[in-house]
């Protein structure tokens, strides 16, 4: 990550949760709502999921999406 990065991500509302609610070894029921919730109240949510999705992130929620949710819209863009 570039210093500019870094800048919004000590910004974000996850920087006072675990880390394991964002990226869990074995997730649990609810987790991943709870994830997304911190990142919905949060004020860098698109930096956070412009970087996951340019970076190419295969992990985690981050900007309030899954990996999953994040390939998807990849795909989509790539359709555009």
């Amino acid at each position: 990550m570039t210093p500019a990065e870094l800048g919004w991500l000590r910004r974000g509302a996850c920087r006072t949760s675990d880390a394991e609610l964002f990226f869990p070894l074995s997730p649990t029921p609810g987790q991943e709502a709870r994830a997304k919730a911190v990142c919905s109240g949060c004020d860098v949510l698109a930096d956070c999921r412009e970087y996951a999705m340019r970076a190419g992130e295969t992990e985690g929620i981050w900007g309030g999406m899954t990996p999953d949710e994040r390939r998807r819209a990849r795909w989509a863009v790539s359709l555009q």
